[in-house]
């Protein structure tokens, strides 16, 4: 289990450090994806005028944005799909096929978003019809082989972005030993590493100590807070202490259960769903 809280749980699930890695990983891809539709509409523009054959410029570029506009439709998929599907959540022959099933999926797409693109624009600029790769025998499977390669890269910036991510989550820090917990008229000093987990109640909190459950008149951000990194949040209105999840079982819609050392059984949101 990785040490930060939630680094699987979507933005809302990731910590400042984290967030702001994000946010600079994703500015450097588009920057390198400008660069490469740049260099590739003028690539073909030179190629053009060597060759003395002359197409107007804006649907050589069209041909480019159509393409990227297709890929970031399609970078979703990949992304949950490399999130997903990989060891050892996933066995290696498992992920294998799936990435050769990921390759044809993903060029399909990107093909049939970009050619449909590509129509539009040249009908709605009177340039007649878009010709797909005239002349050029199996269109796909030529248009699969130059894909594959794109893809394989997407695939293998997606999961080391996802790694940095996850390594960017916030070390363990060293939270209190006690807990003071008012408890009607007793405060009860409780160590911390005998807290099994903290459920929100309203304006107060359940703790669970020992088999009982304390009433604590706190808000859970507070207590979160208090207790630091040796606790997990799972849940809007649950946290857990760490040392103290034996299981998690995860379902197939993401949410989880968190099974405890002492035996008891917590559901847990996929929002929260803390990474491998």
């Amino acid at each position: 289990m990785a040490n930060g809280s939630g680094t699987s749980g979507g933005w809302r699930g990731m910590n400042g450090t984290q967030r702001k890695l994000a946010l600079a990983l994703a500015a450097a891809f588009l920057v390198i994806m400008a660069v490469i539709m740049l260099a590739n509409a003028e690539s073909s523009l030179s190629d053009q005028r060597a060759s003395g054959y002359f197409l107007r410029t804006d649907l050589v570029w069209s041909w480019e944005w159509t393409s990227m506009i297709a890929w970031f439709t399609v970078f979703p998929v990949i992304w949950l799909a490399v999130k997903w599907i990989r060891p050892p959540r996933v066995p290696w022959i498992v992920t294998g096929i799936a990435l050769v099933v990921g390759s044809i999926v993903a060029s399909g797409g990107h093909v049939l978003l970009m050619v449909g693109l590509r129509h539009l624009y040249y009908a709605a600029t009177g340039a007649g019809t878009y010709q797909f790769f005239d002349g050029i025998e199996n269109k796909p499977l030529y248009e699969y082989r130059k894909d594959v390669g794109s893809y394989l890269q997407f695939v293998a910036i997606f999961t080391l972005a996802q790694w940095l991510i996850a390594r960017a989550a916030t070390a363990p820090v060293a939270g209190p030993t006690m807990l003071a917990v008012n408890d009607g008229a007793v405060t009860h000093l409780i160590p911390v590493d005998e807290i099994e987990s903290v459920a929100a109640a309203g304006n107060y909190v359940e703790i669970a100590w020992r088999g009982r459950t304390l009433l604590h008149r706190a808000t859970l951000a507070a207590v979160e807070a208090e207790l630091g990194q040796p606790f997990l949040r799972i849940h809007r209105g649950r946290l857990v202490r760490r040392a103290a999840i034996r299981r998690i079982e995860t379902d197939k819609s993401g949410d989880f259960t968190v099974e405890l050392a002492s035996g008891a059984t917590l559901r847990g949101s996929r929002r929260y769903r803390p990474a491998d």
